[in-house]
């Protein structure tokens, strides 16, 4: 009775051990998510960063690996048949690759914050064509691979980038309202003085108007007669022409001198 307790025992456990090999074997592994830009554009002889991030599930272990293919784009290009290994990564090291990147490429990236960039330098025209970013961390280990297009271009050809397209617009735009503004001063000053000129004009022509002199009037007496309130006869009003400034061009005024009849009635 005593000897089947060891055996029950060791069947138990070997039927557990069984199922959790087979739990294990028959787990879905989770897929891995790679991210790289799509386009990167560099200027010969310069320095080309290629960013690459994932996303896993799993925590990042000495067992992450990353992995850099280049396949050119220029059909004599000795990369252009098929993507070739330029950099891995394992372990906490980096091996070059092929002996074209072997001294320009640079892992600049941190595995532990799921960022495994690299740097291009100095970047060539051979370089341009397809660059494939891979990330094995497991137990992920599916997913697919991040790709970017590399061109490198001379710098007069470098496209100009949002952030210097909207100043110059606004610059611009400033520009051209300080224009606008001045150009408005400069007409409305121009009008005024223009109309100031234009008063002065009219006024002085207008002083410079000498008055007509009148012609002389002749003295002459009105032959009618008032009659005073007392009944004295009132003797004949006689207009005589006067000059009280002495002066030539002194206007001349009538004016009515009134001589008295002194005669006794």
């Amino acid at each position: 009775m005593e000897s089947k307790w060891p055996n029950t025992i060791r069947k138990r456990i070997l039927f557990t051990g069984f199922t959790l090999c087979v739990v294990l074997a028959t787990k879905p592994t989770s897929a891995i998510d790679i991210h790289a830009d799509p386009e990167v554009t560099v200027q010969n002889g310069t320095a080309g960063v290629l960013r690459c991030t994932f996303k896993s599930s799993e925590v990042v272990s000495s067992h992450t690996t990353v992995t850099w293919y280049f396949q050119s784009s220029q059909p004599d290009n000795q990369f252009s048949k098929a993507p070739y290994v330029i950099y891995y990564f394992s372990n906490g090291q980096g091996f070059p690759g092929q002996e074209e990147f072997k001294d320009r490429v640079q892992f600049i990236g941190d595995i532990n914050k799921r960022d495994v960039s690299i740097q291009l330098s100095p970047t060539q025209f051979s370089d341009n064509g397809t660059f494939f970013c891979d990330v094995k961390n497991p137990p992920d280990v599916k997913g697919t691979q991040a790709r970017t297009e590399l061109r490198v271009v001379l710098k007069e050809s470098l496209p100009q980038s949002k952030t210097t397209v909207i100043v110059a617009g606004v610059c611009g735009a400033l520009v051209l309202l300080v224009l606008i503004a001045v150009a408005a001063c400069i007409v409305m000053r121009v009008l005024h003085n223009r109309h100031d000129y234009e008063g002065c004009t009219s006024l002085e022509s207008m002083n410079s108007e000498a008055p007509q002199p009148r012609k002389k009037v002749e003295s002459r007496v009105e032959g009618s007669r008032s009659t005073s309130p007392s009944g004295q006869r009132q003797g004949p009003v006689i207009y005589a022409q006067l000059d009280h400034s002495g002066s030539k061009n002194s206007f001349h005024k009538m004016e009515p001198v009134v001589y008295a009849d002194i005669r006794k009635n």
